[in-house]
């Protein structure tokens, strides 16, 4: 099942290229608003699955062209993305590790990304497979993990590389707002047969900038929720970002529409916009370092900061 939200955050269910408003179905979920919706369904879904998908067969369809599809999960208790978490050949680590980011940070399908006026050397956005978690899960074990995925989602992980100083980096870097941008849907788990094998792909202007498969994870899904879910409970809703290959970051700059596909998640689709008018390289990280050079961030050629950068 895809759930999504739509308009003014009615919740409803995408069977092909519709949308059926499951929304008052649900009314007797307690909710401070229609935001809390989605997580508290997630909760009590074996509960209410029989109910919306008889909701849905009675309920006629919108086109999903007619409607605006909204971030499916607008404010969770937690974003947690896995850190360096892909056998890429750029980027390696020993050690699992992950950080927070912001919820504050979450845009939806055909959203802006706004790079901010601060002295990043580039904005990148990571292509990401999200895992939705489906149940309070504590201190889970490897082999029971699964059991605590309510399903997936599309994810893009915004970056403000190389803000100064050094040692304070990923909280200013990661969760600036609008650098979450998630969706189109929710997909329940039982569609998904094997994410660990899933093709991800993210385009920059209809260019192909990032291909690689889920496959490829250091710490895949059930270890990750192991590891994570040892250090603090995970709650219903809440975002795993579960890392992406390196080698086809490239610098966002305005102007850029950019899509994010995963195989049976369909694609999310956001815009970029800097008011400094910045521009970057287009180098893909991958072609600076065939190229042998260093520092595989694509350098910055013109517009506010662009001396600085040089500079350093």
């Amino acid at each position: 099942m895809k759930l999504a939200y739509f308009d003014n955050f009615r919740l409803g269910v995408v069977f092909q290229n519709q949308i059926f408003d499951i929304t008052e179905e649900l009314s007797d979920l307690s909710r401070r608003g229609p935001e809390d919706l989605m997580s508290l369904l997630i909760e009590q879904f074996a509960a209410y699955r029989g109910r919306i998908e008889a909701a849905a067969a009675r309920t006629r369809g919108a086109d999903l062209g007619q409607v605006k599809l909204r971030a499916p999960l607008p404010r969770p208790a937690n974003i947690v993305c896995m850190a360096v978490n892909y056998d890429d050949g750029l980027i390696s680590s020993p050690h699992t590790n992950a950080f927070h980011k912001a919820s504050s940070a979450i845009i939806g399908p055909s959203d802006t990304m706004v790079l901010p006026d601060v002295p990043a050397s580039a904005f990148e956005g990571e292509a990401e497979l999200a895992v939705v978690i489906g149940k309070r899960a504590s201190h889970v074990r490897p082999d029971e993990a699964m059991d605590y995925v309510f399903g997936y989602t599309n994810f893009i992980d915004g970056s403000a590389r190389g803000l100064p100083p050094p040692t304070n980096t990923f909280f200013q870097m990661k969760s600036r707002e609008t650098f979450a941008p998630i969706g189109p849907y929710v997909v329940t788990r039982d569609e998904i047969p094997d994410p660990q094998n899933l093709r991800i792909r993210l385009w920059v202007n209809g260019e192909l900038k990032q291909d690689f498969n889920t496959g490829k994870m250091i710490t895949d899904i059930k270890n990750s929720i192991a590891w994570l879910s040892a250090i603090h409970p995970l709650m219903p809703g809440d975002v795993i970002a579960t890392g992406t290959d390196h080698c086809g970051l490239n610098a966002f700059q305005d102007g850029d529409v950019v899509e994010l596909e995963t195989d049976g998640l369909g694609s999310l689709r956001i815009q970029v916009k800097d008011e400094l008018k910045r521009t970057w390289s287009r180098e893909r990280r991958i072609d600076r370092a065939e190229k042998g050079l260093s520092n595989t961030i694509a350098p910055q050629l013109s517009g506010k900061y662009a001396e600085l950068a040089k500079a350093t």
